[in-house]
């Protein structure tokens, strides 16, 4: 049995994965709508959605706003959910307009119970919350979705029944920079898609053999 902290397991990912530069996106309003869009359905489909958004806003978060909902379902019909995900997005838009979309006078002024705020808003739970944290207000968080639930399982973590359990697991991210966290989270999400399906598929892949340690350790303990 080899051990790993949760940075070693990123360096050991980007070693042998290389970069994935995710989050996808020209913008980080096109973030937000990525992240709304793919809840429930695969990139595929979000990857039609926001092109037929662009087609008509270009992703300016004002004209977005000012799309009315029949109009906003029919862009992204292709993401399924529509009625949901059309009121998420409206409500998200009519939100961040309320601040003239400036990103930075809204993070100023919720400081650190901007995820309370995000949570707060129509169709945005946990992991959606943390999406937008991490790659739309740059905020150094650990996004804990169903592929890391069952990944840090095969690597024997316990106490993982959901999103906040595992949340509650981690350590803080002092050794990420940003730009570590946000390529973290695209490793892992790539890793998952290959080799998380179950048991025999990890067992096919470099990190089968391996356990992870979310508890501080002294230096060297596991070298």
């Amino acid at each position: 049995m080899q051990y790993l902290t949760l940075y070693q397991l990123y360096q050991k990912m980007l070693a042998i994965m290389g970069p994935q530069g995710w989050w996808p996106a020209d913008s980080k309003f096109e973030i937000i709508l990525g992240a709304i869009l793919v809840q429930n359905t695969n990139w595929k489909n979000v990857e039609k959605s926001l092109a037929n958004i662009k087609s008509v806003t270009d992703f300016s978060p004002e004209k977005v706003s000012k799309l009315d909902k029949e109009h906003l379902i029919s862009l992204i019909r292709p993401s399924g959910f529509y009625k949901n995900k059309s009121k998420a997005i409206m409500d998200v838009f009519q939100w961040l307009r309320e601040y003239n979309f400036d990103l930075e006078k809204i993070k100023k002024v919720y400081q650190g119970k901007l995820r309370q705020q995000l949570l707060s808003l129509h169709g945005i739970g946990e992991e959606t919350a943390d999406v937008l944290l991490l790659y739309v207000f740059a905020e150094k968080v650990f996004v804990a979705d169903k592929y890391t639930q069952k990944l840090f399982t095969f690597l024997q973590v316990e106490g993982i029944k959901n999103y906040r359990s595992l949340k509650k697991l981690l350590p803080v991210l002092d050794d990420f920079t940003l730009e570590q966290a946000q390529e973290f989270h695209g490793l892992l999400d790539e890793f998952g898609k290959i080799y998380v399906k179950n048991q025999p598929t990890f067992a096919t892949s470099f990190l089968y053999g391996y356990r992870l340690i979310l508890t501080k350790r002294k230096q060297g303990a596991y070298e």
